[in-house]
């Protein structure tokens, strides 16, 4: 049978992860390095699921890779039942986002891979494969392939290969974020009931999410990630008993402090530091999200109109725009960039200048928009100069992307470009040829 283990208070035992300064950089050649995660120092007690919480990029799978053993940190000391990770560790799984499921195995076949790994023989193997898949909820489905599965199901099968090991620790990668809303809920609901119900293999999680009411949810204590590089910002203890609601008021009182402390205001001599502090590097260097710039002003519009009438609570205006961290933070901060928004403690207010867009006409709308890049994104205010000091008002996306690759990886680099070239056609600044990747000035003086 299953050895089930009934959830315990973590006050008192010992850590099993125990991670202390732990630094991750990658090096990038002849350009800088990129400083993945710093300064990173964690606990993780048996009996507690844990959360860290952290946009995208924060480096949150970077260290669960760290504390699976799967990647050595580039610094720091990482500790499993406290003895050195030196590699895979032993006692530990992993549920990932994209299933990673086998697609020419069985759910049955799938489910016992793990057991096969470590030299569990074949009756035994089959024999917790089948009560692992019992316990998720897929009896009927041992001989289905996963090509026949629904997402929720495939999620189910990546749950039950990863308890069939019986693992100390449990690493979940935003095993929900690749769901459907209903499907997804279903699916942390039935987890909860487990953990709560001490039917789960397993001694503790760890789990990694950008989904602020999830965390809550789900969790007995979340880790707020910081971005650029990655660090522990803050630790929340949540107290609130199984079953946890959505609208009981303690629970929405919570997700507010989140919202609150990932937006907070920096002191009022650094208000100009805290303008762009959402984005990582200065001048030059500052990687930029490619937000299309109807979603700028889709956020503006929302914010003008009531019931918000220019300032709205940010899990409010999340719920009401069905949209997750991930999507609405780079919106409300790339607007404040811009100051045509103010972002913190939670809220977002629009500025007298983001109001005068929403209430400007079109060519207006544009030309507002230009002033604003030209003055706050240093990167559009260096293309528009060197396009109007050439004489042929040319130049090529590569004079200033490889700029940015000393400061950045391709990949923000690509995405910062990216950003300012739709940015910059909206306000007519300067044209771009897709097929010669080349700027132009549409309208030299």
């Amino acid at each position: 049978m299953l050895e089930l283990t009934k959830p315990h208070s973590a006050a008192g035992n010992a850590p099993i992860v125990d991670l202390s300064g732990v630094r991750q950089v990658y090096h990038k050649g002849d350009n800088a390095d990129l400083v993945v995660l710093d300064d990173v120092s964690l606990s993780i007690r048996e009996g507690e699921i844990v959360g860290l919480l952290g946009r995208s990029g924060s480096g949150k799978s970077t260290l669960l890779r760290i504390i699976s053993g799967l990647l050595p940190a580039t610094g720091g000391d990482v500790r499993w039942c406290g003895q050195p990770v030196t590699g895979p560790c032993e006692g530990l799984s992993i549920v990932f986002q994209s299933f990673a499921l086998f697609p020419w195995l069985t759910v049955l076949e799938n489910v016992e891979v793990g057991l096969e790994a470590i030299g569990v023989p074949a009756a035994e193997r089959r024999r917790r494969a089948i009560e692992a898949i019992d316990l998720i909820g897929l009896d009927g489905f041992e001989s289905a392939y996963p090509k026949e599965l629904s997402g929720g199901m495939r999620q189910r099968v990546g749950f039950a290969r990863a308890l069939v090991v019986h693992p100390r620790l449990m690493l979940m990668d935003e095993p929900f974020s690749a769901l459907d809303v209903l499907t997804a809920e279903t699916l942390r609901t039935d987890l909860i009931d487990l953990w709560i119900e001490g039917r789960l293999p397993i001694k503790s999680i760890l789990m990694v999410t950008h989904n602020i009411e999830e965390a809550v949810l789900l969790c007995d204590r979340i880790l707020i990630f910081s971005s650029n590089p990655g660090r522990v910002a803050a630790e929340i203890e949540i107290g609130l008993p199984h079953p946890r609601s959505r609208v009981d008021p303690a629970f929405r009182q919570l997700v507010d402090d989140i919202y609150a402390r990932m937006t907070q205001r920096a002191p009022a001599e650094k208000a100009e530091k805290r303008v762009s502090e959402g984005f990582h590097g200065t001048g030059i260097g500052m990687a930029l999200p490619h937000l299309s710039t109807n979603l700028l002003a889709g956020l503006m519009e929302a914010l003008a109109a009531p019931p918000y009438e220019g300032k709205a609570d940010l899990p409010d205006l999340a719920a009401t725009l069905q949209m997750e961290v991930d999507d609405l933070f780079p919106i409300a901060e790339t607007l404040q960039l811009l100051r045509f928004a103010e972002v913190a403690e939670g809220d977002v207010k629009l500025t007298d200048l983001g109001r005068g867009f929403v209430d400007s006409e079109v060519d207006a709308r544009k030309r507002l928009f230009a002033e604003h890049l030209l003055a706050y994104v240093p990167l559009a205010a260096l293309i528009k100069r060197v396009l109007d000091e050439r004489p042929s008002h040319r130049a090529p996306f590569t004079r200033f992307s490889e700029e940015l690759e000393d400061y950045m990886s391709e990949e923000h680099a690509e995405t910062t470009m990216r950003a300012v070239i739709s940015w910059g056609r909206y306000a007519e600044l300067f044209g771009y040829d897709e097929q010669t990747k080349q700027f132009d000035l549409e309208n030299p003086a």
